[in-house]
């Protein structure tokens, strides 16, 4: 393995729109996050149009018992005529009463209970001190208002930070914040423990088991929309080490490498834990690559992982970009994966949809990356999609995962070959 060399920073323009968007909003994140946190309870504070997202978006079945739920907001309660607090602490003793086996309760605000002014932070507050020794109760905002649905997730860990116990001793050394699938982060466990680099990730499968932060913590952030979460850990001080993310070979590489070299781990100790995983995963890389080179994509904005993905897409698979859409850039945090970028494709931030969809209409690009409520519209066009909402709830990260993040991109073209036979 040759030792990556990734500039941080890079000056290039950057198209900026504010317009009419097209995303989901916030709440679409507890359908990752209750499965994650496996003792926490989502209640979220809004109406029936919410409840039946999420119902719609976790595909429970009838018989199972999630950990989410909507308190929902009435009528009288939009307008007024009822006590909006003493109704959400009725709904929450009746919920702990049922299920004592919740240990964390996120309350999760919404366009309603926003737009009402329901200081849910208060009401958190006061149910932790009424259940002291039970639950602890927090809460934060999955509301759809200019916001996107990634955001969720980054509300949620943000809101966590301040629970982290800080210690002097005994602190983690490393941390990897962002929700990643059970068998992903055991992957990433195995190679840490390999390299000898001590790790805890965040948030953690039980909410009784929270990393301690310490002065000499670091972090590595896993997923590109954690803005929030990453500003709140700096504030407690811990360290974040700069990396591109651990998408694809290159990417997954230069992640790890990071973290190497924080702690001292060797060029050479690195490449013999991980060529190995690094040669399977550019085998499996092999056979979309023969399907995606040359094609040539479009990423609406959406749900933030765009750039990152770009740069695998364009470096390792060798497709042309024709425009990177991402609902914010944080420049910081996406450095890296600007410099990889190619110097003459189109980043834009934020977005004007009619305006996007004319500049998408006149490129005719072979893949349209979009949400859900452009993909069909396109389609009847005569261009084939992708839903970015797909490469949030699959596994994606790492090197074990690469070939399944390029069949991702490689099944849409597959499928529309297919139709016009």
């Amino acid at each position: 393995m040759t030792a990556c060399e990734i500039r941080t920073k890079v000056e290039r323009p950057v198209l900026r729109e504010r317009g009419q968007h097209e995303v989901f909003c916030g709440l679409t994140g507890i359908v990752w996050l209750h499965r994650k946190i496996q003792d926490a309870f989502f209640l979220v504070v809004g109406s029936r149009t919410c409840a039946h997202l999420i119902q719609s978006a976790a595909g429970v079945m009838i018989f199972a018992e999630p950990r989410f739920a909507t308190a929902i907001l009435q009528d009288k309660d939009l307008a007024g005529l009822t006590d909006a607090n003493e109704e959400l602490d009725r709904v929450v003793n009746r919920l702990l009463e049922r299920r004592p086996d919740i240990k964390l309760l996120f309350l999760v605000g919404s366009c309603p209970s926003e737009v009402i002014k329901l200081d849910l932070s208060r009401a958190a507050l006061r149910l932790s001190k009424q259940h002291t020794g039970k639950v602890r109760v927090l809460n934060y905002s999955g509301s759809g208002i200019e916001t996107t649905f990634t955001q969720g997730e980054d509300a949620c860990l943000a809101s966590m930070v301040p629970e982290l116990p800080k210690r002097e001793t005994d602190a983690t050394k490393l941390l990897v914040v962002g929700s990643l699938p059970d068998v992903v982060e055991d992957q990433f466990q195995r190679l840490f423990d390999q390299l000898g680099v001590p790790v805890r990730f965040f948030p953690p499968r039980r909410s009784t088991q929270l990393p301690a932060i310490g002065p000499d913590t670091k972090f590595l952030l896993a997923q590109p929309f954690l803005a929030d979460t990453a500003r709140v850990l700096e504030e407690r001080g811990a360290t974040r080490l700069a990396a591109p993310f651990p998408f694809g070979v290159e990417g997954t590489t230069a992640w790890l490498q990071a973290a190497a070299r924080a702690f001292g781990v060797s060029d050479e100790k690195l490449s013999a834990v991980i060529d190995p995983a690094s040669a399977r995963a550019k085998v499996a890389l092999s056979n979309a690559k023969t399907r995606l080179a040359g094609k040539r994509i479009f990423f609406f904005p959406d749900s933030q992982l765009e750039v990152p993905l770009a740069r695998f897409l364009s470096r390792e698979l060798d497709m042309q970009l024709v425009e990177v859409g991402t609902p914010f850039l944080h420049q910081a945090h996406l450095g890296a994966e600007l410099a990889m970028l190619p110097a003459d494709v189109t980043v834009s931030e934020g977005q004007d949809v009619e305006r996007q969809l004319d500049r998408c209409r006149a490129a005719r690009p072979d893949l349209v990356v979009c949400g859900l409520g452009l993909a069909n519209p396109l389609e009847t066009e005569g261009l084939t999609t992708k839903w970015s909402i797909e490469l949030v709830f699959t596994p994606v990260h790492g090197f074990d995962q690469a070939g399944d993040l390029a069949d991702l991109f490689a099944r849409p073209l597959v499928r529309r070959t297919k139709l016009e036979v």
